[in-house]
């Protein structure tokens, strides 16, 4: 009976230590822990893309393409560049997070598909101006201050020597004039 009842408790432990293991997600490793966007960035709005790069191309609206892969730390954490990337410039750009594994196997692709701008590495930022042509083209985590500007020479804004900081507006933001004071 004693015998039994120790095998029991090695199998549960066994199961319990090998099999369940817990999520051990985190920002600094290559270990695959779901889509980045959302885990890492708080953006899941940006996979998968909303439109294709034809469609933009065909729109002839500005486009940021951002290779990557799940399982990077790089890409991890160049995941709030591309989220704050979309915070100034989200209304008025495509941006495209094309995840490298998703790319067909093709000898060839067309200037209109993600896959013919791709060299190999990740995370790789691509970006167009309105007429499809590549401003910028560069492997690894850039800076956004490099990216913004970029689009403002797209979009013909001072640049950022001459312009008023940007600054996110809070999400929670209270506005006193909306609010009745009491009387005291």
């Amino acid at each position: 009976m004693l015998n039994r009842l120790v095998s029991v408790f090695i199998a549960v432990f066994i199961v319990c230590f090998t099999i369940a293991q817990p999520a051990w997600a985190s920002l600094t490793d290559d270990r695959y822990d779901g889509e980045i966007f959302a885990l890492y960035a708080g953006n899941g709005s940006l996979v998968p893309p909303k439109v294709t790069l034809a469609d933009s191309f065909n729109q002839k609206k500005p486009a940021l393409l951002v290779f990557y892969t799940d399982d990077s730390s790089d890409c991890k954490q160049y995941t709030n560049i591309v989220s704050q990337t979309q915070a100034f410039y989200g209304r008025v750009i495509d941006i495209l997070p094309i995840r490298v594994d998703s790319l067909p196997i093709k000898a060839k692709f067309d200037p209109k598909e993600p896959g013919y701008y791709y060299k190999g590495f990740v995370p790789q930022t691509v970006l167009f101006d309105q007429n499809g042509k590549v401003r910028l083209n560069e492997i690894g985590s850039i800076p956004y201050e490099k990216i913004d500007d970029e689009f403002r020479k797209v979009f013909d804004l001072l640049p950022r020597s001459e312009s008023v900081i940007l600054k996110r507006r809070p999400v929670n933001e209270i506005n006193s004039e909306l609010v009745p004071q009491s009387k005291s």
